[in-house]
């Protein structure tokens, strides 16, 4: 084998174009059996890897830099630059993270996780080496997906004007996540049907130099091509035409399934565990297209990621005009949501909370101050979700929650979310977001009357007197077993309590609660700092009320173990019921 010998990118140049075709055979071999166990992104490695090879055997890393946007496609690069072993053998498969990541390697540049980014960073890396007097190529390696992104657009803008060296690979596999969406992919697929020779040409019409590689898995014309460019003055675009998933036939079929993956069996491609029960995306996507037909104005959208509202290819068909993947530009979704509002429609933007921090300006400008009343759905904002340090969805509360006119609301149960889901999109007061809680969707079957418009009202779900627990969202159960404790240690039943709003505070329970209560606990699925609970103690600062506040510290975090995490911010029954002095 050939990749067991490749300790960095001066062993890849070594060998023979057709020792690096047995290369690309090992490397996706190494995948295939990595990822089957492992879990992790598929079909953009597959089908990088005969580029990321030619790269390293043209270029000069870590000196020429390479930056990957999003990142979840640098496996192979990850591979060819002394990181084998993460890849070879089991024992060492969590040696290295999903993502570009400096502290492994000098050949990564950035902790890259979101997307649209790169052609921006690496403006960044030419205009210091530039500005240093230095020499070397900086690349970066953007998919047709994420071009859709604003900032990659941005990017390009600039990208002829940085004067010095810059070469864009733009990896086209005519796919984003799911579809691409957009303008754009008409030009690219006029660029593909013409070997690159089409009139119109949107880096051309940008100023940039152009060259299009027809076969971008083919490691010999890959090769051609990077040197063509390696060294030039300006900034360039090396367009390059691959296969999503290739070397894997069901990936290759089947490029929305395979673009990302859990442990499957090689043979079936079925995943070793499957869920077939209901969870708050399918509960979205079965409530919406009810709501849909029942109301032409009811609208679902996207980001390109159409699955996370359980919107899959035959859902969307079935939406119709009614379903809007708008790729991926978060900022675009979340202005339209508010036009769409601001002009009689109801729409539904559903998105990941690691994703809805990149629409802060529009939540707040184009939302709030308006008050359009568009309906968020945040997904996986929770301890339980993502574990990235890239991804993590613990930032939404403090960042949602304050900004001014926005009610944020925070359901346990299915059916307290349906019908919050329910009142936000009939109602055109407010805009409203509605955080899903982490873990298994609960359902209980319980009707729900309550009336969501008259904000900040909680409910009392447990009567009780001394103790009362807050359990925000998520760990509302956690309050019921913390009170149960409480109970059973001191034979004082304590006050149990659903707040539904992150937003505001009732001040009137608050209050009352002085009468018979010594202590106050909030729990919260998130951060802190600038959190829900920083609310109630803020409110409870001038009295000899005692409040404890139950979240996860502010800090960024890396895959990490959710039953360690808890426990470190003694956000376990046991060690709440322990903190209390009775």
């Amino acid at each position: 084998m050939y990749i067991e010998n490749i300790n960095g990118p001066e062993d890849v140049k070594k060998l023979s174009e057709d020792q690096l075709n047995v290369l690309a055979e090992e490397i996706r071999d190494a995948l295939l059996k990595k990822l089957s166990k492992h879990g992790g992104h598929f079909g953009p490695n597959f089908g990088m890897v005969e580029a990321t090879i030619a790269m390293h055997y043209v270029f000069e890393s870590p000196k020429d830099k390479i930056v990957y946007d999003v990142s979840h496609q640098s496996y192979p690069h990850k591979m060819l630059t002394g990181r084998k072993d993460a890849f070879l053998y089991e024992e060492h498969y969590d040696d290295v993270s999903g993502y570009s990541n400096p502290g492994e390697s000098e050949h990564d540049h950035f902790t890259i996780g979101h997307t649209s980014t790169s052609i921006s960073l690496a403006l960044g890396l030419a205009k210091a080496r530039d500005l240093k007097e230095e020499n070397g190529n900086v690349i970066a390696v953007i998919g047709d997906g994420s071009l859709s992104g604003g900032e990659a657009l941005e990017g390009l803008d600039y990208a002829a004007e940085l004067g010095g060296n810059l070469i864009i690979v733009v990896n086209d596999n005519d796919m984003s996540i799911a579809e691409n969406h957009g303008g754009l992919y008409e030009n690219l697929k006029a660029l593909r049907e013409t070997n690159g020779e089409s009139k119109c040409n949107l880096f051309k019409a940008m100023g940039l130099d152009y060259i299009y590689v027809k076969e971008g898995n083919k490691v010999a014309d890959l090769i051609e091509a990077f040197k063509q460019v390696k060294d030039t003055k300006k900034a360039v675009v090396v367009h390059i035409n691959t296969q999503k998933g290739k070397g894997y036939k069901l990936a290759e079929e089947h490029k929305e399934d395979w673009h990302y993956c859990a442990p499957f069996d090689v043979e079936t491609g079925k995943p070793l565990d499957s869920f077939d029960g209901e969870d708050f995306s399918s509960v979205t996507a079965q409530y919406l297209l009810k709501k849909m037909k029942e109301d032409k104005k009811v609208v679902a959208i996207t980001s390109a990621t159409p699955t996370v509202m359980g919107f899959t290819e035959d859902k969307r068909k079935e939406a119709g005009k009614q379903f809007i993947d708008v790729g991926i530009a978060e900022e675009t979704a979340m202005a339209m949501a508010a036009g769409i509002a601001a002009g009689g429609g109801k729409p539904v933007y559903g998105v990941y909370s690691t994703f809805v921090q990149r629409t802060y300006d529009q939540i707040t400008q184009d939302l709030c101050i308006d008050s359009n009343a568009a309906t968020i759905v945040t997904f996986w904002g929770s301890v339980y979700g993502m574990n990235d340090v890239t991804h993590l969805g613990l930032q939404d509360i403090p960042m949602m929650s304050n900004i001014p006119n926005l009610v944020y609301l925070a359901p346990t149960t299915k059916e307290e979310y349906l019908a919050m889901l329910d009142w936000s999109i009939d109602q055109d007061q407010y805009p409203v977001a509605i955080k899903l809680p982490g873990g298994e969707m609960i359902s209980d079957g319980k009707k729900i009357t309550k009336d969501f418009s008259q904000l900040n009202k909680y409910e009392v779900t447990e009567k009780g007197s001394k103790v009362a627990v807050i359990g925000l969202g998520t760990f509302y159960n956690m309050g019921c077993e913390v009170a149960k404790a409480v109970e059973e240690k001191t034979g004082t039943k304590a006050t149990v309590i659903n707040p539904y709003y992150i937003t505001g505070i009732d001040e009137v329970l608050l209050e009352d609660l002085k009468k018979d209560h010594d202590v106050v606990i909030t729990l919260e699925d998130g951060f802190l700092e600038g959190g829900f609970g920083e609310k109630i103690a803020r409110f409870y600062g001038d009295s000899d009320m005692k409040v404890l506040n139950y979240g996860v510290k502010k800090e960024l975090l890396d895959r990490y173990d959710v039953t360690e995490l808890l426990e470190k911010n003694h956000l376990t029954v046991q060690q709440i019921v322990g903190d209390l002095k009775f």
